[in-house]
């Protein structure tokens, strides 16, 4: 499992370089095409200030699009103390603790660092999973503070924002930016270059998506052996998952921006939402555990 854990953690710094690549390649091409390296930096400025701001303000964003009341022990003992007792257990600071008014099952955890930390859980959730399955799940969510994913999923989200930012620019300046460096071009030379540009423009979103959603199945992953790992019990978060499947309902308040930081999907299922998901099914979560299980 260990090793697991550290090809997870090699494989995220590969996903990473590879958002950066992508920037950075839409950089050069829109520099090229209009032969100025000044529009480049502009493109990058700008994308590297939006990446910094969703930083800071992604976590309070996530909260108050899902809903999330901040709790404390008396609001909720069960709930406060499983978190209280792992985050003591993981030796993490104690995160704060939300719980979300909606009857579909899910949990999430979000913040930038174990000293931001928020970890939150649904209404549905508390009501449907036993104390060893919530001790589980909660286990799984204080596993993304521990390895700080949540750090990981905030900078991959800005990196997505970067990406999507430059392909819009790059559309904007063919379309209705003048020609400049095109102007020295003949027709379908000219065409050539559209075309390139439009098919960068496209492709650059679609392969963030992919990459966003294999950094986010690879952290489920991780989460889940960092529960087995902390409770010593996989049983606990094998039943929960089963629970989870069986017991799907769409989370109310939610968006495709913050679908991965969830346990489960909280989007109703599609074609592209199983082509685009950033959670690994969950029989197969289910069966790694099982292995994780008789190696304990």
């Amino acid at each position: 499992m260990y090793s697991a854990i550290a090809a997870n953690k090699r494989n995220t710094i590969l996903i990473i370089a590879i958002f950066l690549i992508v920037i950075g390649g839409l950089g050069v091409l829109v520099a090229w095409l209009y032969n100025s390296w000044s529009i480049a930096v502009v493109v990058f400025v700008i994308a590297l200030a939006y990446a910094i701001f969703q930083y800071f303000l992604a976590g309070a964003e996530t909260l108050a699009l899902s809903g999330a009341q901040q709790i404390q022990k008396a609001d909720n003992p069960r709930l406060y103390r499983i978190v209280e007792n792992l985050a003591i257990t993981d030796g993490l600071p104690m995160p704060k603790v939300c719980i979300i008014d909606d009857p579909a099952p899910n949990a999430f955890a979000t913040g930038r660092d174990p000293q931001h930390a928020v970890v939150c859980a649904t209404t549905g959730l508390l009501e449907l999973m036993t104390d060893r399955e919530l001790e589980g799940v909660m286990a799984h969510e204080m596993g993304h503070v521990r390895n700080y994913d949540i750090r990981v999923s905030l900078i991959v989200f800005g990196l997505v924002v970067a990406v999507g930012l430059i392909s819009d620019i790059i559309f904007r300046m063919i379309f209705w930016g003048g020609r400049s460096r095109n102007s020295n071009l003949g027709g379908p030379a000219f065409l050539v270059v559209i075309v390139i540009g439009l098919v960068a423009a496209i492709l650059a979103p679609i392969t963030a998506a992919v990459v966003q959603a294999a950094i986010s199945r690879q952290r489920e992953y991780l989460a889940d052996a960092t529960s087995a790992l902390t409770t010593r019990d996989p049983e606990g978060l094998e039943t929960a998952l089963a629970k989870l499947q069986t017991n799907f309902r769409p989370v109310a308040r939610t968006s495709t921006a913050m679908s991965h930081l969830w346990i489960a999907d909280p989007n109703r299922p599609g074609f592209l939402a199983r082509l685009f998901s950033t959670h690994p099914p969950i029989p197969d979560r289910i069966a790694r555990l099982e292995q994780n299980a008789t190696r304990m």
